[in-house]
């Protein structure tokens, strides 16, 4: 693949990044019930998911999941990167949470509470960016 991919793949990293930080940071002031730990476990993982995410990108992006040399259909493949990128976001979430809140009970309460929304925000990410055709040479059949 041409390097124009890379591109993408780094433009979706930072817009998934900013959906995902305000979501944590809204979580984390809500469950833990201080908004400069919000803040904090939010703003903390910026750059660890951002390394995360990229790496979890270029792998599927090179995974192929195809029977007869066709790409898995896009919305199930979505969903099986929703799957993956949670459970690695959460366990990221749950850590840091527990590192800044000095409590595991609050990391674990925001790491499940993200279960359920980053789930939904990044299947409609993924399906927006699905539309969107910047850094590809030409889209994927």
């Amino acid at each position: 693949m041409k390097d124009s991919s890379y591109k993408r793949h780094l433009a979706k990293t930072i817009t998934w990044r900013i959906v995902g930080t305000i979501d944590t940071i809204v979580l984390s002031c809500i469950i833990s019930g201080n908004p400069f730990t919000g803040l904090k476990i939010g703003f903390s993982e910026v750059i660890t998911k951002m390394v995360l995410y990229y790496l979890h990108e270029r792998t599927w992006f090179k995974i192929n999941l195809s029977k007869d040399g066709k790409v898995l259909e896009s919305k199930k493949r979505h969903i099986a990167k929703t799957l993956t990128w949670r459970f690695i976001g959460t366990l990221d979430t749950i850590i840091l949470a527990w590192i800044i809140s000095g409590d595991p009970l609050t990391g674990l309460k925001i790491g499940f509470a993200e279960v359920i929304t980053k789930m939904l925000l990044y299947y409609l990410h993924e399906r927006t960016w699905y539309k969107i055709n910047y850094g590809l040479d030409e889209r994927r059949k």
